[in-house]
């Protein structure tokens, strides 16, 4: 098999090995690791389509994971992918009123973000060892609700690690934050922050680019590593669940053999929408790759104008996963548009930077293409919630309602009618209240866990565990700081 070796998107020069790219996270140059090129997919869908999901997903990471040997990359994954999941089939697609949702929500902690977060670790862990490395690694990560809780879930008590995860205070739902002040684990910390997801995340890439503190913590024995979507080891699982959800709807005679299927996906730090991304530059027939946004719509308007602006409201909507101005991952994309230029790419991301906003070329806008972007507001995401539930008793959360109100635009727009998986990211059990008030408002006068009890109810949906667990657990983190002081927390943390 070709060896896959990665670079940052800043730089010229250099290339690592898939291990140490998933050790490092983001590259000194505060670039992110992509591979020199996208391997094409060597089995053929027949051949998918009768695998298991943890199948699937060896297919797919074999061959970007290439200096790790079939023993070690099949025990990560089926450490990641087994009883933790309440479904066999780890990501189920449910077909309603026309579209297949992709259900990523079954794992530990009910969002889309497990199926990453899942074998990050093990990943992580076995990456230290090929590379001798002795320090502790602390997984340093911002989040906007899902990642935190996943991460934390995924990293407690694994030996070696400790996670340090900042969530923007107010900016999350009450299930996501229970979920998160609640996590057990010695090596677990959570902080809450005065200010929004984007500061957070820039204050951890702050952190991660502060040479002087990688030094000292070297000194103490730690060195820095990351859980959010920017690390190379979070975006290649990603790209396994497009697979097998096309593999699946071929095993099931929903498409031909190479008919092409749109993908939905509700898009805030961008790294999912990028897995499928990846997953159709592998050979995948996907056609459009339709990119949902809340009225946080700086992507939307990122894909009809070709300029970037993030000098905007920041608002909170009840799609909190989405509350960003930043996405990330974005700069993966536009590197692969500006033809792999790093030096193109380290502009637009200093214009981003300084002026917050940049314009690519006409050249690099007509490579977009494979995408189309649009966004719900909050009034048209609850009546998606609503009518959807009125005409079929299917109930998906908020995230999801933004993708299915996109999917319905885009349908109408063009009567592009081919068949369409919408990737639902989280469980509606996460965002009880917002959803439960869509579909009608006479259920917020409910606590947050009648609210669960009654959402289990009439939608005949069994109450997740992720969820029963929290409803007595303890409050084990309390911490509240300033974005100005995230190195000091972190360093309090560590001892040092």
């Amino acid at each position: 098999m070709k060896e896959i070796l990665y670079k940052s998107t800043r730089s010229e020069s250099g290339t690592l090995k898939a291990s140490e790219a998933i050790l490092k996270g983001l590259a000194d140059d505060g670039g992110l690791f992509v591979p020199l090129e996208i391997p094409k997919l060597d089995v053929s869908i027949e051949a998918l389509s009768k695998m298991t999901y943890q199948e699937v997903a060896y297919e797919v990471m074999k061959l970007y994971f290439t200096d790790f040997t079939e023993e070690e990359l099949k025990y990560c994954i089926n450490k990641a992918y087994d009883s933790k999941f309440d479904t066999e089939e780890i990501a189920p697609l449910a077909e309603v009123e026309g579209a297949y949702f992709l259900e990523l929500f079954h794992g530990k902690t009910i969002a889309f973000k497990d199926m990453a977060l899942s074998i990050l670790p093990y990943l992580l862990t076995t990456s230290a060892k090929k590379n001798h490395v002795k320090n502790e690694i602390v997984i340093l990560t911002a989040t906007s609700g899902d990642t935190g809780k996943a991460a934390m879930a995924g990293f407690a008590d694994v030996e070696g690690t400790k996670i340090i995860v900042f969530y923007p205070n107010g900016g999350v739902s009450p299930i996501q934050e229970k979920q998160m002040v609640t996590q057990k684990g010695d090596n677990t910390y959570v902080v809450a922050i005065n200010g929004n997801f984007d500061q957070a995340q820039s204050g951890v890439k702050a952190i991660f680019g502060d040479k002087e503190l990688a030094a000292e913590m070297d000194k103490a024995g730690y060195q820095f590593s990351s859980a959010n979507s920017i690390n190379i080891g979070r975006l290649i699982p990603q790209v396994a669940y497009y697979v097998y959800a096309y593999a699946k709807l071929f095993a099931e005679g929903k498409v031909a053999k190479e008919q092409k299927i749109n993908v939905v996906v509700p898009t805030g730090n961008f790294g999912n929408i990028l897995a499928a991304y990846y997953a159709k530059n592998m050979g995948l027939p996907i056609d459009k790759l339709i990119c949902a946004s809340n009225e946080n719509k700086v992507l939307f308007d990122f894909f009809k104008t070709g300029e970037y602006d993030k000098n905007r409201e920041f608002i909170l909507t009840n799609s909190p996963s989405m509350d960003i101005l930043i996405s990330s991952n974005l700069e993966r994309l536009i590197y692969k548009i500006a033809g792999e230029d790093a030096a193109k790419n380290r502009q637009l991301m200093s214009e981003l930077a300084s002026a917050g906003k940049y314009t690519i070329t006409d050249e690099m806008r007509a490579k977009l293409n494979d995408f189309y972007g649009n966004y719900a507001t909050e009034a048209e995401t609850a009546e998606a919630i609503q009518s959807l539930y009125e005409k079929t008793g299917y109930i998906m959360d908020t995230h999801t309602a933004v993708a299915r109100c996109v999917y319905e635009k885009y349908t109408a727009e063009t009567g592009d009618d081919n068949v369409t998986v919408i990737a639902s990211t989280a469980s509606p059990f996460k965002f009880t209240r917002s959803v439960m008030n869509a579909i009608n408002p006479k259920y917020d006068t409910m606590s947050d866990f009648e609210l669960v009890d009654e959402l289990s109810k009439i939608g005949n949906i069994k109450i997740p565990a992720a969820i029963e667990e929290i409803r007595n657990a303890e409050v084990r983190h309390n911490n509240l700081c300033e974005v100005d002081g995230m190195k000091d927390i972190v360093k309090k943390f560590l001892g040092m």
